[in-house]
């Protein structure tokens, strides 16, 4: 039985895009469930349906054989041994640790950066995001951390190289963050905006991106800036 992977709106699912992204660059099969955002109320569609394989009701969840597994990082922990030939984390037990260790702060960090930026793929805000910018200490101040993160890694890598050289897990969790940063046309020094080009040149985040934009799906508590697309 393939993969199931349950998600939601691609334009707007940051959470979502991480596993996906995965698998697809990975070349894993899997079977795409999406989940649309009606509300995140108790009794709305998206979270009647999201119960029926993930007791908190979110996206995204990764079920095979019918044993679900929710939670980014727990998802690309299971896929990482359950398909060792992909090498999903960097061989190096260093790297390794390293990769782990950016994906966690990922995880539950760079929080105004995620809240004040959404992910939005269709559109196109610099004008907001300049406002964000003057606005907003905390989203200077994880932007000014994600630019030294970066900096570090792509240091110890040849040029044009991802995080830890080949892709892996770290670049599919960056990835929602290189959409923020070319939706809202947040600053970044040339060497981190080249890196943020080749996340988006990747054949797994081309083909969410086109498929993010197919959607022409406007969910309005998902954009608060905007009246319609």
């Amino acid at each position: 039985m393939a993969l199931q992977l349950y998600i939601g709106n691609k334009n707007y699912s940051s959470w979502s895009m991480r596993p996906w992204v995965l698998l697809k660059q990975a070349g894993i099969p899997f079977e795409e469930v999406m989940v649309r955002f009606d509300s995140f109320d108790a009794d709305s569609v998206f979270k009647k349906e999201l119960r029926k394989v993930n007791p908190l009701g979110k996206v995204p969840v990764l079920v095979d054989g019918g044993f679900a597994i929710w939670d980014t990082l727990a998802i690309a922990e299971y896929l990482a041994e359950r398909f060792p030939d992909k090498q999903l984390w960097p061989a190096d037990v260093k790297a390794r640790a390293r990769a782990r260790s950016v994906c966690a702060e990922m995880h539950s960090g760079f929080t105004a950066l995620r809240t004040h930026c959404p992910m939005n793929i269709e559109a196109s805000l610099p004008d907001i995001g300049r406002l964000i910018w003057r606005d907003k200490p905390g989203v200077r101040a994880d932007m000014a951390r994600l630019g030294g993160l970066w900096s570090e890694l792509l240091a110890a890598q040849p040029a044009g190289a991802l995080l830890f050289g080949a892709f892996s897990i770290a670049d599919a969790y960056f990835a929602p963050v290189c959409m923020r940063i070319k939706t809202y046309g947040l600053p970044l020094p040339a060497d981190l905006a080249a890196y943020v080009e080749s996340v988006c040149a990747l054949p797994g985040v081309k083909a969410w991106v086109e498929e993010a934009l197919a959607e022409h799906d406007f969910i309005d508590f998902d954009e608060p800036y905007r009246l319609g697309r």
